[in-house]
């Protein structure tokens, strides 16, 4: 759709979420204004002000809003220790069947111990051992001697997930795609993923390469010569750590941008925490916030609004050098927001 073409507008759950939070959010909205985004919010709240407001750090008129919208945009959560909570994080990924979770990591800050890193992790998102079947046996008078947990994968939902890995790499015009696993000691569970996932990509055999990893020895490689990687598929758990372990090759998670992407309802996010600790200072770094938002704007079919904003970014970041101080800078998020909204006007 060119630049000047009139873009239906596009409702969209926003939860500002806990900590820095609400500053960052509302930092990346005024960089979608910039660029003409075509988001209606609707704000609801998660986390501990979804507790204050409603006693549930995930109440049912945020559910409600995401299934009426089928998408969002949300800063950190934090879910409150003790009370019997789980993970918002886990019940949004459950409640709305995001089956895929993306983690694109690009250099955008040049200088670091690694440069020219653009390597996308696609994580099964719902199998693994996060389904957290997990229970004690009591021994002796102690009720937590031992501890059991299971991990479940589906052949489904392998499949599911290596598609959606492929086609993600033909559409973005990917070369390959490599298959983590650790078949050799998880020889069911992870044999099956490993198994459905080569079948997979042997139908993309004309467009796409493929190999495969053991993930201890992709978790080396990756720090040792992360260029051989492209797109990286893989299970729930392993996928969770080596997403970290990638975001610090770029400078960590303040540049971290996660989509959660499911037939129904797509969320997008930072994936960072709340840090409480720098709330209300000024200094938060927004840029995951705004990364996350890009995705979004791909999502539903803006990719020139995308594409304008993240060069913003990365020319505030590189060529001015405006940069929060997790990045090594000493720029507050509103002037890090100024570069990008003077970037915007060029």
């Amino acid at each position: 759709m060119g630049a000047g073409a009139v873009r239906k507008p596009v409702p969209a759950t926003l939860i500002p979420g806990d900590g820095i939070g609400p500053e960052i959010v509302e930092a990346v909205l005024q960089m979608l204004a910039a660029v003409g985004a075509p988001f209606v919010w609707e704000r609801r709240e998660a986390g501990m002000a979804g507790v204050e407001t409603a006693g549930d750090p995930l109440p049912a008129e945020t559910l409600e809003s995401i299934r009426r919208t089928g998408l969002a945009l949300k800063g950190p959560l934090t879910t409150p220790v003790g009370g019997g909570f789980r993970s918002i994080n886990v019940r949004l990924r459950e409640e709305f069947q995001l089956y895929a979770n993306v983690r694109p990591s690009r250099t955008m800050v040049p200088g670091g111990r690694f440069d020219d890193i653009d390597i996308v992790l696609i994580r099964e998102n719902l199998e693994g051992f996060y389904v957290g079947v997990e229970h004690y046996i009591p021994i002796d008078g102690d009720p937590h001697a031992v501890a059991i947990g299971s991990g479940l994968n589906t052949r489904a939902g392998s499949r599911r997930i290596a598609q959606f890995a492929f086609d993600y790499a033909v559409r973005t015009g990917r070369k390959k795609v490599t298959i983590v696993h650790k078949a050799n000691i998880l020889k069911a569970l992870t044999g099956l993923f490993l198994e459905t996932a080569r079948t997979v990509g042997e139908g993309y055999a004309d467009r796409i390469k493929m190999d495969e990893r053991i993930v201890d020895a992709c978790a080396m490689q990756l720090v040792l010569n992360p260029w051989q990687f492209d797109v990286i598929v893989t299970t729930n758990l392993f996928g969770d750590i080596l997403s970290d372990l990638i975001a610090g090759l770029i400078g960590g998670l303040g540049m971290a941008p996660g989509a959660n992407i499911g037939e129904k309802a797509a969320i997008f996010e930072a994936v960072h925490g709340s840090a409480p600790d720098i709330a209300g200072k000024g200094v938060a770094n927004p840029v995951a916030v705004a990364l996350a938002a890009c995705l979004m704007l791909d999502h539903v079919g803006c990719g020139d609004q995308a594409a304008r904003l993240r060069n913003a970014l990365e020319l505030a970041l590189k060529s001015d050098g405006v940069r929060t101080r997790d990045l090594g800078g000493t720029a507050t998020t509103s002037q890090l927001v100024n570069a990008v909204l003077l970037r915007l006007k060029d």
